[in-house]
């Protein structure tokens, strides 16, 4: 339910960017996270930075329902699988959640591809695990709500 709501709230025409809707707004974090990624003089990623946008990126795009929507959905499919594949005994969306969070932020990582990978596929966990995880996502969806208002 909410990420219809949010999805009608950014597609409202706004005087400053037009209703740049969730999928401009996903594909814009996608273009900064990129140009963070490639080196950029205007954007300067570190690890927390990257998680941060590749999260941003997931639950975006999985309300933007378009291509972006497919990719961050398979990058969440791979991190789930490891999880959930019985090894680790019976592991819900939250404790998915849970260790996303913890490899993304803990470890020190020397490819900034690897957080914002993980962090992608964890903002489409979020939006299936709900819970706690719930309150990132509508924050994310509210600052979205608001910018596409502008």
């Amino acid at each position: 339910m909410n990420v219809i709501l949010a999805a009608d709230v950014v597609m409202a025409a706004g005087p400053v960017l037009g209703g740049a809707g969730t999928s401009g707004l996903a594909l814009t974090n996608g273009i900064v996270l990129l140009a963070g990624l490639r080196g950029s003089d205007r954007v300067k990623l570190n690890r927390d930075k990257a998680g941060v946008l590749g999260i941003g990126l997931g639950i975006l795009s999985s309300t933007a329902d378009t291509v972006l929507s497919q990719l961050s959905d398979g990058a969440a499919q791979v991190p789930t699988s490891l999880v959930q594949g019985g090894a680790f005994g019976n592991i819900g969306m939250g404790g998915v959640a849970l260790s996303l969070t913890a490899t993304i932020f803990l470890f020190k990582w020397t490819k900034l591809i690897i957080p914002a990978f993980l962090g992608t596929g964890a903002g489409v966990v979020y939006s299936q695990a709900g819970g706690i995880w719930g309150i990132g996502q509508n924050l994310i969806l509210m600052t979205a709500g608001a910018v596409g208002a502008l």
